[in-house]
């Protein structure tokens, strides 16, 4: 098996893990084929040439990024970016397929309809969806992701986090090498980004977390290893206030086109 092969069968396996994750007593909605998208463009002079991608949290829908502001704050801005809703709903990792619509109902479409550029927003579950799509982006679709924002983001077995601190941080973790058999998938994210503490080439990184968020351990190690200037936090848990005040804090230092022909509305 090749190495781009090896590593997208890990990436699977990252996804089967998550699966086993969030698999239990509850019915998760069904899926389709293709992912249910909601397409909303801005309205600018010219056609935009950039896609902003929001995936959901685990019990949300991705309507809730409309209700809760976050594409009417984007557009504030003068944003020159068309917005996709993707309903990347935890069905898709308990029956482990969110890396392949990810990528032939999303990507794939972005680049069919000649985006040259794609942001990626998650929360919580909806960021570890944006990392694990990026770990290892298909053949054949646009030069993977230009940019990540992840918010409150679940990134594993906090046993792995753990190993990581023990270590001393992220850039002194021994990670192991790939691929790694499926009980293992977690470490497959984290030692993609440990590129970020050695100069690897990655999509540009942004993330917030709250303070007192359930996930607080583990993204605090992930944010020790990016730059000061892309990690913003804020008080409270892991909740709808906490992200949109994260939200404020990180949309002002994204580099996202500006262009003051785009409606604001």
């Amino acid at each position: 098996m090749s190495r781009t092969g090896a590593l997208a069968a890990t990436i699977r396996a990252v996804a089967l893990g998550l699966g086993l994750l969030v698999t239990g007593c509850a019915v998760w909605q069904p899926t389709t084929v293709p992912m249910r998208t909601v397409s909303l463009p801005a309205a600018c002079a010219a056609k935009p040439d950039t896609l902003v991608v929001f995936l959901p949290g685990s019990w949300s829908a991705p309507e809730d990024y409309v209700r809760e502001g976050f594409v009417a704050k984007l557009r504030a801005r003068h944003v020159a970016a068309d917005v996709l809703l993707a309903d990347a709903h935890l069905g898709y990792y308990s029956e482990r397929s969110i890396i392949d619509r990810l990528h032939a109902d999303v990507i794939a479409q972005a680049e069919a309809a000649g985006y040259r550029h794609v942001w990626l927003v998650g929360i919580s579950v909806g960021g570890y969806g944006a990392l694990i799509h990026s770990v290892a982006p298909p053949p054949g679709t646009i030069a993977g992701v230009e940019g990540i924002v992840v918010i409150a983001p679940y990134l594993g077995d906090r046993r792995v986090s753990t190993s990581i601190e023990a270590a001393g941080g992220l850039a002194k973790w021994p990670a192991p090498a790939v691929p790694l058999p499926p009980n293992e998938d977690d470490q497959t994210v984290w030692r993609w980004l440990q590129g970020y503490t050695t100069g690897a080439d990655r999509p540009a990184l942004f993330m917030g977390y709250g303070l007192s968020d359930r996930f607080e351990f583990s993204d605090r190690l992930l944010a020790a290893a990016l730059p000061p200037e892309r990690v913003f936090t804020a008080p409270g848990g892991h909740d709808w206030p906490v992200w949109n005040a994260l939200w404020d804090r990180l949309l002002p230092a994204l580099p996202l086109p500006v262009d003051a022909s785009c409606a604001t509305d």
